[in-house]
């Protein structure tokens, strides 16, 4: 199971069964019926949780049980309902059933809940079966069972602005000179292996999320490193921040090999706006960087020593508000 796929089983609860009974009081020989209905099976939910960031949670528990209804009481009481399970995930995450592959729902906000099992209907006791003609029944009904299936979930991070480049081009560095994320940061391939998710508050207290996509390789599209893990959450961003490294290699060649995989995954992701951003400027001569790639300014930066931020920030709020 990766950080961004998991599979879980969940069971909603069995309904309790209606109970056959009839009074049994002192001085009430002939009592009536009097069996009470069972409770209903508990449901199963799925809500969003906006502290999460991945589903590897799901690796220490992919079982889910409801509780089961109590069965009907004398005195026309009803027995309790199942216990409720509530399963957190992050925002952005798709439910599927696994078994057909349909879509049940996704997940878009903050304790947002989706039903995915709902628990079985409690039977009737035998109160509830007493007509004129049989004012003695010795019936009820058992509760339903619950729905047992399997789901897959899939994360698609949800936020305004993605940041992509090749492995070590400095985007978690980025992120958190930006933001008040704390990602790890260390110089060699797949530092990153979830999404880092920051939020950057403006002057007027506009709040921009960021996510730093994991690096992407050339073949990614094809699945090759982490692949299409790392693909399918700039489908949800807004808009790019395209990261490039001038000491690894041609900026303007690192530009069309990003632009390329992209493509391949999903053209779409390309009608997006974005911004081109030269990285490290402290370690080269800046002045060798062109100014331009495809008519697009180049923003040229340092995120270790937060030079020209203000100006990327300046770009974000503009293309963001437009």
């Amino acid at each position: 199971m990766s950080y961004d796929i998991a599979y879980i089983i969940v069971e909603s609860g069995k309904g309790g069964d209606g109970l056959v009974h009839f009074r049994r009081e002192k001085y009430v020989p002939r009592g009536g019926p009097d069996g009470g209905d069972g409770g209903n099976g508990g449901n199963i939910y799925i809500i969003g949780d906006e502290s999460l960031s991945s589903l590897l949670h799901f690796k220490r528990k992919r079982h889910f049980k409801a509780g089961d209804g109590e069965n009907g009481k004398p005195k026309k009481m009803k027995g309790k309902n199942g216990k409720d399970v509530y399963i957190k995930v992050p925002i952005g995450t798709v439910i599927y059933n696994a078994d057909t592959n349909e879509k049940i729902g996704e997940i878009l906000y903050h304790n947002q809940k989706i039903l995915v099992a709902k628990g079985g209907k409690g039977g009737r006791g035998n109160a509830k079966f007493a007509t004129p003609e049989n004012r003695a029944p010795q019936i009820a009904e058992k509760g339903e069972e619950g729905i047992k299936m399997k789901l897959k979930l899939e994360l698609k991070t949800i936020a305004d602005v993605g940041i992509v480049g090749f492995p070590n081009a400095g985007k978690s560095t980025l992120l958190n000179s930006l933001t008040n994320a704390h990602s790890k940061v260390a110089d060699y391939p797949f530092t990153t292996i979830i999404p880092n998710l920051g939020v950057f508050i403006d002057d007027i207290y506009n709040r921009i999320k960021i996510v730093d996509i994991p690096g992407i390789i050339e073949g990614a599209s094809e699945g090759k490193g982490l692949g299409i893990q790392f693909l399918r959450h700039i489908e949800r961003v807004k808009a790019l921040i395209f990261l490039l490294d001038p000491t690894q290699s041609d900026i303007i060649e690192q530009f069309y090999k990003l632009k390329f995989e992209i493509e391949k995954y999903n053209p779409q992701i390309l009608k997006k706006p974005y911004l081109i951003v030269v990285n490290k400027i402290d370690l080269i001569d800046s002045e060798s960087l062109p100014d331009n790639i495809e008519n697009k300014e180049v923003i040229k930066i340092s995120a270790k020593e937060k030079i020209n931020l203000e100006k990327l920030i300046i770009k974000l709020q503009e293309i963001l508000k437009n």
